[in-house]
């Protein structure tokens, strides 16, 4: 097992229920952007891995999402969604606003 991952995967499994599960790894997605330094974007390649983080992460919320189809996401699960995905659109917005900056 890829070693970053190891942590959120245990808690999750100690979780009680599938939504405390879910919740355990959107915090764990929450944990990831915030170590996202959009000040330190100086180039085009540190433009591309950062707009690839935001869209990875955005495809994680989705996938644990996806686990809640047959059974309604819980106001919690709901919330915490919205928000991450409201703060990536954000920081995608703020990442293309440097295009104009970046050195190629």
């Amino acid at each position: 097992m890829f070693s970053a991952f190891s942590s959120i995967d245990y808690h999750s499994m100690r979780a009680n229920t599938p939504a405390d599960a879910a919740a355990n790894r959107l915090d764990g997605i929450g944990h990831v952007l915030s170590d996202l330094d959009l000040s330190a974007i100086q180039t085009q390649g540190d433009m591309t891995r950062a707009l690839w983080t935001l869209d990875a992460a955005a495809k994680c919320i989705r996938a644990v999402l996806a686990e809640f189809r047959v059974q309604p996401a819980t106001d919690q699960l709901a919330r915490k969604s919205r928000y991450l995905i409201e703060l990536i659109e954000q920081a995608r917005d703020e990442v293309l606003n440097y295009r104009g900056t970046v050195v190629a």
